[in-house]
């Protein structure tokens, strides 16, 4: 780990400390932000998977009731029947801020003939299991573009949970010791200056008292 570099210094000292007191205070914050992060991430990642699993059971419905009615009728029918589709969708895509990350939601409206009913080919020619997969099929729609938006959101949330990461170990981990060796490094040289220059007022109080005192013997024989 690199040292510090700084003089040795008071005024030194005291920006050393400042800073980290600030590193600390921030490593909390950061800290504190991680863990709320995981906790969202946590809760996103436990409805995700619910809903996928869902939707995986209604998928395989909706296939089961498509490959029943593709034995039962003629590709050409399906062709006929699917190739022209009487609604269309649109997306709307909003932002909000998630503990300082921005995620997406999304919101889908679609429009055309029998919206509710899910149909968009006529029933004469066409068997009813078909119709159930349609039916199952829209039915779902709303539970994709959810999960789409949860697992998206759950990226970004991962993301920013690794950089927060990454801050938190670079406070923990380098500069917060780096700091500390340095306040130490510059307390141990203060000291040092402190007992060098005690030890020479010392001497120098020593040679006044030696003076003093040669000057008193000198005064002494004189008279």
């Amino acid at each position: 780990m690199a040292e510090i570099r700084v003089n040795p210094t008071r005024m030194e000292l005291k920006k050393l400390q400042a800073r980290y007191t600030t590193a600390r205070r921030g490593h909390k914050l950061l800290k504190d932000k991680r863990d709320e992060l995981m906790k969202r991430f946590l809760d996103v990642v436990r409805e995700d998977k619910l809903l996928r699993e869902r939707v995986e059971v209604s998928l395989g419905r909706v296939y089961k009731s498509f490959s029943v009615a593709g034995a039962v009728g003629s590709p050409k029918m399906l062709q006929e029947a699917l190739i022209c589709p009487k609604k269309e969708g649109s997306l709307d895509v909003t932002y909000k801020n998630l503990m300082s990350v921005t995620v997406p939601e999304f919101k889908m409206e679609i429009v055309g003939d029998n919206v509710a009913e899910g149909f968009n080919y006529g029933l004469a020619f066409t068997s009813g299991e078909l119709d159930a997969s349609l039916r199952e099929l829209n039915s779902l729609l709303e539970d994709m573009i959810r999960m789409a938006e949860l697992e998206k959101t759950a990226q970004l949330l991962a993301e920013e949970i690794e950089k927060t990461r990454r801050r938190v170990n670079a406070l923990e981990y380098i500069m917060m010791p780096q700091y500390l060796a340095a306040i130490k490094t510059i307390k141990m040289k203060l000291d040092e200056n402190d007992r060098g220059n005690t030890t020479r007022l010392m001497k120098v109080k020593d040679m006044m008292l030696k003076a003093q005192l040669e000057q008193k013997q000198y005064t002494d024989e004189e008279e």
